[in-house]
C-alpha cells in the first residue's frame, strides 16, 4: 500500500504541483500519514494538534470508533444502489433523525445529498418550486459553496469568485450585520429594504439565505434581532428563510443546529460537513409542505445519500447523545474563549474574541486599531503555529481572522496545549 511507503513532505509537494490543478489550494505544506481524534501525524512522523478539523468536518474527531465500526459493517452489506433506483433504510432513518432534530413546530421532511454546495443548490430549487419565484437574497461575507449558483450566492470575491463569472441572475446581496466593522442590525435590515426599492420587488424573491455564524466570512454571529427582523420581512412578503448550516450544524455551536438558538425557526436548513464524521453527506431539512414542492424526479443525485455515509451519520448522531457532545461543545467553547481572552489581554493585535459554542475565532488588527485589519500578522501566526505543531485556519473578508474548529472530542489537556502553542506563536512573531 502507498501509505506504507516512505515519503517526505517536500517530495509529495513536488508531485502535487506536477499533477494537481493549481487552483486547488493547500493551507499547509504537509501531508498526513495517520490521524486520531484531534491529532494527526505527517508522512515524516511529526505530530500536530488539529484545530482545523477538516474545516468543521470532524466534530466527532478523526476515526471515531463508533463511526468506523458502522462504516465497516455497512461495507459488508452494500456500498451503492442509487437511492432513486433501489432504496435503503439508512437513508430513511437519517431523514427521520434530521426531521426530529430540526427546530420549529411544523412537520418536517428531508433530502440527502453529497456536498454542502449541493445542499444549498437544492434548498434554492425547493424554495423556488414552493414560491414560484426566482429571486434569492444572500448577504455580504457569506459563503455558500463553489458551484456556479453557490458562488453567485457567496458574498466574498477572493479567492472563490475571481475569474469565474458570470454568475446566475436573480441573486442579490444585502449587508450582513457586523458592528465590529460598522454595520448595525438596522443597517443590514435597511439594506434589504433598499434592495426591494432599487433591485428587485419582494414579490419576485423566493428566499433569504443566511449563515447563523459566517464561516469563511469571519465567524461573525448573526444577531438574534437581525434574524427576527429578517423573518418578519420574510413572512410579510411570502419569502422563505433558509439557514445555511453546512459549517455550523452537527453540534458545532452547542446545539445540533445553530438556528435552534434563533428566536424564530427557518423554513429550510442545509447541513453537511460534520454530519457523517468525515464521510461525504449533506442534506436539506425543512417544512414538509415546502420540501414537497418539487415533483418526483426533481430532486436527487447518483451518489446522493450514500449508504456508507448514512451509516456514518447515524453513528455520529448516536455518539452525540451517548457522549453528551452538545454539552461538550459548549464546554469546549467556554474553555477556548477563556484562553483566547487571556491571550488577548497580552496581545494588543487581538481586537476581538468571539464565537458561538465551539465555533470560536480571534480577529487581528495592526496595533489593535479596528480600522486596520492585519492579514500579514495573521499569516505569520498561522505559519508559526504549524511550525510548532498546531494546525490553524485563517478566514475573513480581510484575511485577518484565526478560527478554531477543533474536534469536540478533544481533551481539555489537548485544548490547553493548543492554546499554549498559539500564545508561543504570537510571542515568536512579534
Amino acid at each position: 500500500m502507498q501509505q506504507d511507503r516512505h515519503f517526505t513532505n517536500a517530495a509529495l509537494l513536488a508531485r502535487r504541483h506536477a499533477a494537481v490543478a493549481r487552483g486547488v489550494g493547500q493551507a499547509h505544506e504537509i501531508f498526513v500519514q495517520r490521524a486520531l481524534n484531534a491529532e494527526l501525524w505527517d508522512v515524516e512522523g511529526r505530530r500536530y494538534i488539529d484545530f482545523a478539523g477538516g474545516i468543521a468536518v470532524l466534530n466527532t474527531g478523526h476515526l471515531h470508533p463508533q463511526v468506523i465500526a458502522a462504516v465497516q459493517q455497512q461495507l459488508e452489506r452494500y456500498t451503492h444502489t442509487c437511492f432513486q433506483v433501489v432504496a435503503y433504510e439508512p437513508y430513511v432513518e437519517v431523514c427521520e433523525r434530521l426531521n426530529t432534530l430540526a427546530p420549529g413546530a411544523t412537520p418536517k421532511k428531508s433530502l440527502l445529498l453529497t456536498t454542502g454546495a449541493e445542499a444549498v443548490e437544492n434548498a434554492v430549487k425547493i424554495a423556488r418550486a414552493h414560491t414560484r419565484r426566482p429571486g434569492v437574497i444572500a448577504f455580504t461575507g457569506g459563503y455558500h459553496g463553489r458551484t456556479n449558483l453557490t458562488l453567485g450566492l457567496t458574498g466574498k470575491v477572493a479567492p472563490y469568485k475571481t475569474g469565474f463569472g458570470p454568475f446566475p441572475g436573480e441573486v442579490y446581496h444585502a449587508l450582513f450585520p457586523n458592528p465590529l466593522h460598522g454595520v448595525s442590525v438596522q443597517d443590514a435590515l435597511h439594506a434589504v429594504e433598499l434592495l426591494f426599492k432599487n433591485d428587485v420587488e419582494p414579490e419576485r424573491v423566493a428566499a433569504f439565505i443566511v449563515e447563523p455564524v459566517q464561516g469563511e466570512g469571519g465567524f461573525y454571529v448573526a444577531p438574534p434581532e437581525f434574524i427576527t427582523g429578517l423573518k418578519a420581512l420574510a413572512e410579510h412578503h411570502g419569502i422563505l428563510l433558509i439557514a445555511d448550516e453546512v459549517q455550523t450544524g452537527a453540534g458545532r455551536t452547542g446545539t445540533w443546529f445553530a438556528c435552534e438558538q434563533w428566536p424564530v425557526a427557518p423554513d429550510l436548513i442545509t447541513t453537511a460537513k460534520s454530519l457523517a464524521g468525515g464521510f461525504p453527506l449533506s442534506g436539506v431539512v425543512g417544512r414538509a409542505d415546502v420540501m414537497d414542492a418539487p415533483a418526483p424526479g426533481g430532486l436527487g443525485g447518483t451518489y446522493a445519500g450514500s449508504p456508507v455515509a448514512c451509516a456514518a451519520a447515524l453513528a455520529v448522531i448516536d455518539a452525540f447523545a451517548q457522549e453528551q457532545l452538545l454539552e461538550r461543545s459548549r464546554a469546549v467553547g467556554q474553555r477556548l474563549v477563556a484562553g483566547l481572552q487571556a491571550l488577548a489581554a497580552q496581545e494588543p493585535a487581538i481586537g476581538d474574541v468571539r464565537g458561538l459554542g465551539a465555533m470560536v475565532a480571534i480577529e487581528l488588527f495592526e496595533g489593535g486599531d479596528r480600522a486596520r485589519p492585519d492579514a500579514a500578522l495573521t499569516k505569520k501566526v498561522v505559519a508559526e503555529a504549524l511550525r510548532r505543531g498546531l494546525i490553524l485556519l485563517s478566514c475573513g473578508t480581510y484575511g485577518n481572522v484565526i478560527r478554531v474548529l477543533v474536534p469536540l472530542t478533544a481533551s481539555d489537556a489537548l485544548l490547553d496545549e493548543g492554546l499554549d502553542v498559539l500564545a508561543a506563536s504570537f510571542a515568536a512573531v512579534r
